[in-house]
């Protein structure tokens, strides 16, 4: 956990907060370890592995194969995401947009099959404490004239039930919290 504790602060600086800031919200308390395959598909362009979304999560650690198959969605445009071997992807999630008051972006992401060969991923999600019923919501120190609230408080089980009652394609969980 030194990774995500370093991780956090490095976070924390980059929003001008001291280094344990976000540490101390709890944010790594809650974690979801997701396997995913995928198998060779002959005609990829008439799936896709997991359509385009984002995550709920404060963030997402991704451990993906030597086959790839992650895109981003950057200038309205898909990018593949070449895997770099041992290498971790580290998305931010809609949690972190919120938390952050904007600051930070929640990436758009999809996973696309491959024509010839199965490929494996595996993806930590840091989801916060669910239970008991913490209350989350933008930072105050990042609240100001110029950079108003954007988002109300939530809990991290009313946004989960928000989001898991949508189909995955376009998911996001920023609308449900936006003020």
């Amino acid at each position: 956990m030194k990774f995500v504790d370093t991780l956090f602060e490095l976070l924390s600086e980059a929003l001008g907060l001291e280094p344990n800031y976000l540490k101390c919200l709890e944010l790594e308390k809650g974690k979801t370890l997701v396997g995913h395959y995928y198998p060779a598909c002959p005609k990829p362009d008439l799936t896709l592995g997991i359509g385009k979304h984002t995550d709920t999560s404060f963030i997402t650690l991704l451990l993906q194969d030597e086959i790839g198959g992650l895109q981003v969605l950057h200038q309205n445009q898909w990018a593949s995401v070449d895997p770099i071997p041992g290498a971790l992807v580290v998305n931010i999630g809609d949690l972190l947009q919120i938390i952050s008051n904007d600051q930070f972006k929640s990436v758009i992401h999809r996973a696309i099959g491959n024509t010839t060969q199965s490929r494996t991923s595996f993806a930590c999600f840091f989801l916060g404490v669910a239970t008991p019923l913490k209350t989350y919501g933008p930072i105050e120190k990042l609240i100001t004239k110029e950079t108003p609230q954007i988002y109300r408080e939530f809990t991290i089980k009313d946004i989960n039930m928000n989001f898991y009652s949508k189909r995955l394609n376009d998911k996001c969980s920023l609308n449900y919290v936006r003020i």
